[in-house]
């Protein structure tokens, strides 16, 4: 195993860390990208010279220590190597979801006073000039794609390859000035300004230093080792301290190749051919996958769908006792893995957000060795993980090595308190916000918000966010994101809000999963224009009940669903609704959704809704649809009557 800790301790920030491997394996694959169809190959020396250029092409513009350079688009090489850049010039990166909206986009740079932003292509472009005069401090945008780029003539828009050939000339003139610069980088110094995904309106920015990330990746990797014979695809976020985890600190220390898809739509495509053997996905894209699977094969031939059910209750069967099922394999599980390019894994992982047990169980069948970590951007990313032979769907597994410490803190009769742990990497505290990280950071152990215990083998259950745990009228505690992802199972149901806090029953508001249900309507001849029109339709409403009614039979009488509707639209990041790490904002939904919410308890059959949407590109859709409130409670009542 390689000597991860010892790696840190010779080279303690990113761009020290890229100059060594660049040097001692300069001709090995460091990144890959597919461009039109092609998978363009990045050595370590191709790597190190992009950064380099970078570092030296900011120095030109006047970029120093201090400043902070914001970058946003799709991961790409250009992406991380900006990044790296940044922290060779002494400033400090900001990473900004390529999906941010205006308003977003001008809180965080106006916050950071960034100095430049690197932008992928002609989209990110148009929404940084959108933003005018709301972001002074805006000196420089930077563009990797030219494409489209000629019509534009502001004055800040520099092209990549021209930011770089200003570096090239300046290394010419000063030929060891980037050495110098790098050798003055320090592992303690903020390197990243990194988003939080909290449920609070605007983010705080957790200020990590590269040898902290460096340090815990350290930890990380010996507890769950990797090295440069690993595959990794890069789909998740680069802000996301998950992503930032492991598409640049392991990435580098551990030398496993990163791989960057084309684009979204051909994420599973690219995937496949990589065929990594080591995988990190959030929940909602183990949920979309597991969904996927179930819509294909409802639409495939009565054999294949017989063959999937006896082959999936063989797995489970077998899941159950600890062992593999033979049959199961040979007749689906090795088809699935290999059509989903999961052939070569030997490490997964989910993270961000709960996984409901029954998507995990789903894949641990197929053979995915999928395990949960959990963690928070303010701890630098997970630090418990399940032990491979110890892989419990309820927990989140144990502390990844003996430096990390986690308590429970005023537990409840039932051992369930809010977690707090400490290791020597953390954070620093948020930027601009000293009284912020005074309330989080205390005595040195970082307060999570989330409740949990410890179970008799010693695992972290996680339950839910403190704020979010919900107690019914008769006293009855419940966890709404527990039942919400075991709705989320179904393929059908996108997204779900269990209501219930100080009710007398529980209730639901129900997102469709479009892009299936569409499908389904087609095939029985059920006619539709629009979303809000689909989940309208009576058809849909009986098929989403029965999805409730089998995640009920599973729940203790008190956790139930009593009463449902579907939503007339999608929650969307954009409206506020959803974290970009996709949680729900309960806060904003109970203010948005107030008259509805009020519906379903108010004992109301129908209600009407008028109302206007607003999209990303700033056009109106006016709604007007009346939804059903399913009342499973009355029904039974009625049919127990009869």
């Amino acid at each position: 195993m390689m000597d991860y800790a010892g790696r840190v301790a010779q080279a303690d920030t990113y761009p020290k860390v890229l100059r060594l491997n660049a040097r001692e394996h300069g001709a090995d694959i460091a990144l890959r990208e597919k461009d039109f169809g092609l998978w363009r190959v990045f050595t370590w020396d191709d790597y190190q010279a992009r950064v380099r250029d970078f570092a030296l092409g900011m120095v030109e513009l006047g970029i120093a220590k201090g400043d902070v350079v914001g970058i946003i688009g799709d991961n790409r090489p250009d992406w991380v190597s900006a990044e790296i850049a940044a922290h060779a010039v002494g400033a400090m990166s900001l990473g900004l979801y390529r999906d941010v909206l205006d308003e977003e986009a001008a809180y965080l740079l106006n916050y950071g006073e960034a100095r430049i932003v690197f932008a992928e292509d002609e989209e990110q472009v148009d929404k940084l000039l959108a933003l005018g005069d709301r972001v002074p401090m805006l000196r420089h945008i930077v563009y990797s794609d030219p494409r489209g780029m000629r019509k534009y003539d502001d004055p800040r828009l520099l092209e990549a390859d021209k930011l770089a050939k200003m570096g090239r000339d300046r290394a010419a003139r000063e030929p060891d000035l980037y050495d110098r610069m790098v050798d003055a980088t320090s592992g303690e110094d903020v390197a990243i300004l990194c988003t939080t995904s909290g449920t609070t309106s605007h983010p705080k920015l957790a200020m990590l230093a590269a040898g902290r990330v460096l340090g815990h990746c350290a930890v990380y990797l010996a507890f769950d080792p990797k090295d440069s014979s690993d595959e990794y695809v890069s789909v998740l976020p680069l802000p996301w301290i998950m992503e930032q985890v492991y598409a640049l600190g392991k990435g580098l220390l551990a030398r496993m190749k990163v791989n960057f898809v084309e684009q979204s739509d051909t994420m599973m495509n690219d995937f496949r051919e990589i065929a990594p053997t080591f995988v990190l996905f959030a929940p909602r894209v183990w949920e979309g996958i597991a969904a996927d699977v179930r819509a294909r094969v409802m639409d495939s031939s009565p054999l294949k769908q017989q063959l999937y059910e006896v082959g999936m209750k063989a797995g489970l069967a077998a899941l159950a006792d600890g062992k593999t099922s033979a049959v199961a394999d040979l007749i689906l599980f090795r088809a699935l893995r290999d059509r989903l390019g999961f052939t070569r894994l030997r490490s997964a992982a989910t993270g961000g957000a709960a996984l409901g047990p029954d998507t995990f169980k789903f894949f641990r069948a197929m053979g995915v060795p999928l395990r949960t970590l959990y963690g928070q951007t303010e701890t630098l990313g997970a630090f418990t993980l399940h032990n491979s032979g110890a892989v419990d769907p309820d927990t989140t597994g144990v502390a990844m090595g003996d430096s990390i410490r986690i308590e429970i803190r005023d537990p409840d009769v039932h051992g369930v308190g809010e977690i707090v742990v400490q290791h020597p990497n953390m954070f620093l505290g948020y930027y601009k916000a000293p009284e912020a990280s005074a309330a989080d950071l205390r005595d040195g152990w970082m307060h999570s918000g989330d409740a949990g215990y410890f179970n008799d083998a010693k695992q972290l259950v996680v339950i839910d966010r403190i704020k979010d745990l919900a107690q019914t009228a008769r006293g009855e505690r419940f966890s709404p994101q527990y039942i919400e992802n075991k709705l989320k199972f179904s393929p059908y149901i996108a997204e779900t809000v269990v209501l219930g806090d100080q009710r007398d029953v529980l209730a639901a508001m129900i997102c469709i999963r479009f892009s299936i249900i569409s499908k389904w309507a087609e095939k029985n001849r059920i006619s539709f224009t629009t979303y809000t029109d689909l989940a309208s339709r009576p058809e849909v409403y009986a098929l989403i009940r029965k999805e409730v009614e089998i995640v009920n039979a599973t729940l203790p009488p008190a956790q139930r669903i009593a009463k449902f509707l579907l939503l007339y639209k999608e929650l969307d990041a954009d409206d506020g609704e959803l974290t970009r790490t996709r949680k729900v904002r309960r806060s904003v939904i109970n203010e948005k959704y107030d008259d509805i919410i009020d519906g379903i308890y108010g004992g109301a059959r129908d209600i009407p809704v008028d109302t206007v949407i607003r999209f990303q590109d700033g056009t109106t859709q006016r709604i007007r649809t009346t939804l059903q409130v399913v009342d499973l409670s009355r029904d039974v009542a009625i049919e127990a009557a009869e």
